[in-house]
């Protein structure tokens, strides 16, 4: 079965940087389950990704406006840092450089440390890897036909619940 709109793709992916350094891989871990054409991966990606079958290994390089778009200058914002998440202990503090989550009305988004104060942080809103070309290397792992579950809610379900979250 090939990728197409109202498919499941279960895929593994490297990705890298411009140098070709690995910045993160699923290998090791679950493939990744995407519902192909509900907008749910990077436009390139879901581009790249159409037409392609379980056993198909190939890889694409996206530009920024087909990643995570363009970097734009002057999107800092102050952030108590109480609403900053994703430390990599209980005992480690904020320094700049570091890739913070934090919770939006538009649900959660990854922001980059900019300056540290003891209440305030300042972060860089950009997505952290905007501006950047990128290169995917894919291995197909599995294709399905998505159900009328996926299809209604716009995102894949998993095999052991009803929907694993509410709507």
């Amino acid at each position: 079965m090939k990728i197409t709109e109202k498919t499941v793709a279960h895929f593994h992916y490297t990705l890298k940087n411009e140098a070709g350094e690995e910045i993160e891989s699923s290998n090791g871990h679950e493939p990744l389950a995407y519902l192909h054409g509900s907008n749910n991966t990077l436009a390139g990606l879901e581009t790249a990704l159409e037409g392609k079958a379980t056993g198909d290994k190939f890889s694409v390089t996206l530009q920024p406006e087909e990643a995570y778009g363009e970097y734009q200058e002057g999107l800092e914002q102050r952030v108590p840092v109480k609403h900053l998440q994703g430390l990599p202990s209980k005992n480690a503090k904020w320094k700049k450089g570091m890739t913070a989550a934090v919770q939006t009305d538009g649900g959660q988004r990854q922001v980059t440390v900019v300056k540290v104060g003891k209440f305030m942080v300042t972060v860089d809103i950009n997505p952290p890897l905007a501006g950047k070309v990128l290169t995917f290397d894919i291995d197909i792992v599995d294709v399905r036909e998505a159900t009328e579950d996926e299809i209604t809610h716009g995102h894949v379900h998993s095999a052991d619940s009803s929907c694993g979250h509410d709507h």
